[in-house]
């Protein structure tokens, strides 16, 4: 199915990523379909054979929707893309229930403030995936990690219903890692990014939220770099008076590929190797709070030194 979306875009022209148009994020050379989104979606339309899986269809669409017009022709407004993907996170909660109330550590929330918290956090990391988007497997290997993660916690909880929606996602995103990594045939572009973030978000709230064994901290351990990197990414835009909107060449994968590995596909290796250890320590640990913060903040720790570090070094050169 990819293969034939990659043909017909370049015959027709459709969802390129024009090569020659100079952006701070760019950092392939060919003409590149941005219509991955497209083949992860027809791949998700197996979950009409899972019973939560029919209730997230609709909303998965919409959130796809939410990103692959801005592919198609960039005429969807921030205003309008930010609306449907507040719609299909508050039509995924209501559908299926899912909604967290309980932080650990003894906090809980009240049921309306948790319908406005789960939305937040679906929305932020569907835009947090977008954001991390940018070499060849980069945020599809990262997805894979934790479709992962939480495969091996669901099936410790014997849910079969959750495993099944994940390996429909993984069996989909897969395909599209093939063809994306490591030559960049396809891209996921923003409906792709958009789509990958609302599933895994779903997907972790319904585990934390059904389940008292498995931690919210847990998740968000999980979800830490696409967190952080959005995170960071404001505070350190803020902190040189530029607006959080407005991109930049200075995220980690950027500096990464400039400082060490100068190449595409060895950016998203080297970074997919650097969260693996936190992944696997969470997945091991998904019912402790406290453990999950402790490898929150380390990640973080770890981050932030290697940032600095590759920054100074950049700031050095001539």
């Amino acid at each position: 199915m990819l293969i034939t979306i990659i043909y017909f875009s370049h015959r027709y022209q459709l969802f390129m990523d024009d090569a020659d148009i100079a952006k701070p994020q760019r950092y392939h050379t060919d003409h590149t379909p941005r219509a991955g989104g497209m083949g992860i979606v027809l791949g998700m339309l197996f979950f009409i054979l899972t019973p939560i899986g029919v209730k997230l269809l609709l909303p998965a669409i919409l959130a796809f929707l939410s990103g692959i017009f801005e592919d198609l022709r960039h005429s969807l407004s921030p205003r309008r893309r930010l609306v449907l993907q507040v719609v299909a996170a508050m039509s995924a909660i209501w559908l299926t229930d899912s909604v967290v109330t309980y932080l650990g550590l003894g906090i809980s929330m009240p049921y309306w403030m948790g319908v406005f918290f789960s939305t937040f956090a679906i929305v932020g990391m569907m835009n947090a995936v977008n954001i991390i988007d940018g070499f060849n497997g980069l945020a599809s290997g990262i997805i894979l990690l934790i479709l992962l993660s939480f495969g091996i916690t669901a099936y410790r909880q014997e849910n079969f219903d959750i495993l099944d929606i994940i390996l429909i996602t993984s069996g989909a995103v897969f395909g599209f890692f093939l063809l994306n990594f490591p030559k960049g045939k396809i891209f996921l572009g923003d409906g792709g990014a958009y789509l990958l973030g609302f599933i895994v978000a779903v997907i972790g709230i319904l585990l934390a939220s059904k389940y008292e064994s498995v931690s919210p901290w847990y998740i968000l351990a999980i979800f830490i770099y696409p967190v952080w990197e959005v995170l960071f990414s404001i505070i350190r835009k803020l902190y040189i008076g530029h607006s959080p909107l407005q991109p930049d060449a200075n995220h980690f994968h950027m500096l990464v590929y400039r400082q060490i590995t100068h190449n595409n596909p060895l950016t998203s290796l080297f970074i997919v190797v650097f969260i693996f250890p936190f992944i696997t320590l969470s997945t091991i640990f998904p019912n402790k709070s406290t453990t999950n913060i402790a490898i929150a903040m380390v990640f973080i720790i770890c981050y932030l030194t290697l940032y600095y570090m590759l920054y100074k070094k950049e700031a050095k050169q001539p």
